[in-house]
């Protein structure tokens, strides 16, 4: 894979940032739960957050292609840091609730804020279409690697200082520090981009009626799409990280060691798939690949919470894992493809807020699913349901509309 200086760095912020919320996914409900709240102010919060950082990346996408990717990454890394630090030192929930909506928190373990749609643009920028796939699963592989990391290194922290005689709040505190300094690696190694990863020509839109989101000739596919991953999401919104590890710790009783453990070989699993995708994908299509790896991933889900022991259901989930996040670079590649490339920022943007939409409203009725003992295990059955819709509506809708590189 040959790369460029931008491209190195895109990805190594990449890495900095999926350490980080991997890291906090691991101990964010444990801490939340920690400083005094409840199950049911947990969902509204995460919710709420989610939300927040819809807002603030359709704020930030739909304009860096015209006032600069750059200056728009830098600004998102500022109020990372800015909400990690708000998270540490206040036990207010209305507070928690402010940083959470202002800043970028990721619950999940994923991408959420404006970064992803903004760096998806800026490599398709730097490499041909014909490696663009290519490119994008080793990206999805980094943040996969990076994200394993940072879960098992929050369950190493939590076991080390509780050994020490520490209450559990002291480490999760820490982690949540951490994710605020990682913010601020970001915000330098985002200063070193060179100008290659802006646009070199952005038309001016003759008729701004016509312009939807900073978008006019890529505006119907975009919200065909978004309105379909926005469905993908909100199924996934009922299992993202943070519940998953908590789903574990109530089943089974694991602690944020062995749920660290757990989730890093999930993420290791899932970064490695990214590279047979891209393989895939150059045999039978972006479409397929994303369609014929996802849905038996989501028949796993909904078989997790019917294991009758702990070892069984984490074996399900780390074969889920491994071909559940194969539609990942797909899906981003394809995106990318069959959009114009002066509307990539805004595309990708529009397509990752439905994404966070969807995941946002989830962790509250998820919140209120937890706290009922009846219903812990209802958030996989749910989620898988939709996901499986999800995939036969985009096989239906877009196996036609094949990418450059496919015609």
């Amino acid at each position: 894979m040959n790369l460029t200086l931008d491209g190195w760095l895109l990805f190594t912020t990449r890495s900095v940032r999926l350490f980080a919320y991997g890291m906090l996914a691991i101990v964010l409900v444990f801490y939340l739960k920690s400083i005094g709240l409840s199950d049911s102010q947990t969902g509204l919060l995460l919710t709420l957050t989610l939300l927040g950082d819809t807002a603030v990346s359709f704020a930030i996408t739909t304009q860096a292609d015209r006032i600069g990717r750059r200056k728009m990454l830098i600004a998102g890394a500022a109020l990372m840091a800015a909400a990690g630090l708000a998270f540490a030192f206040t036990k207010n929930f209305l507070l928690l609730i402010l940083a959470g909506t202002i800043g970028v928190i990721s619950p999940s373990g994923n991408e959420v804020g404006p970064f992803l749609p903004i760096e998806q643009a800026a490599l398709s920028e730097v490499v041909s279409n014909r490696n663009r796939t290519t490119v994008f699963a080793w990206y999805t592989l980094a943040g996969a690697l990076a994200a394993a990391a940072g879960s098992l290194f929050a369950g190493s922290l939590t076991n080390a200082i509780a050994k020490a005689g520490n209450p559990p709040l002291v480490s999760e505190r820490m982690v949540v520090l951490l994710y605020a300094a990682a913010a601020l690696v970001l915000g330098l190694a985002f200063r070193g981009l060179s100008s290659r990863v802006e646009v070199l020509h952005v038309p001016r839109v003759s008729k701004p009626s016509k312009e939807l989101l900073g978008m006019q000739a890529s505006r119907n596919v975009v919200l065909r799409l978004s309105s379909l991953f926005a469905l993908d999401a909100f199924g996934g919104g009922f299992v993202i990280q943070s519940f998953a590890a908590y789903w574990f710790y109530l089943r089974f009783g694991l602690d944020p060691a062995a749920l660290g453990a757990i989730f890093f070989g999930a993420n290791v699993l899932a970064g490695m798939s990214a590279l047979f995708a891209s393989w895939l994908a150059g045999r039978i299509g972006l479409v397929r690949t994303m369609v014929f790896t996802h849905l038996p991933s989501n028949v796993l889900l909904i078989l997790v919470p019917l294991m009758p022991s702990a070892r069984l259901a984490i074996l399900v989930l780390l074969i889920r894992f491994s071909i559940s996040q194969m539609d990942v670079p797909t899906r981003q590649s394809y995106t990318m493809a069959v959009v114009a490339p002066e509307e990539r920022s805004a595309a990708a943007g529009i397509t990752g807020i439905a994404r966070t939409t969807g995941a946002a409203i989830a962790p509250l009725f998820a919140g209120f699913l937890f706290s009922r003992p009846d219903l812990i295990n209802t958030p996989f059955f749910i989620a898988g349901g939709l996901k499986i819709i999800y995939d036969v509506l985009l096989y239906r809708a877009f196996i036609g509309h094949r990418p450059p590189e496919e015609q």
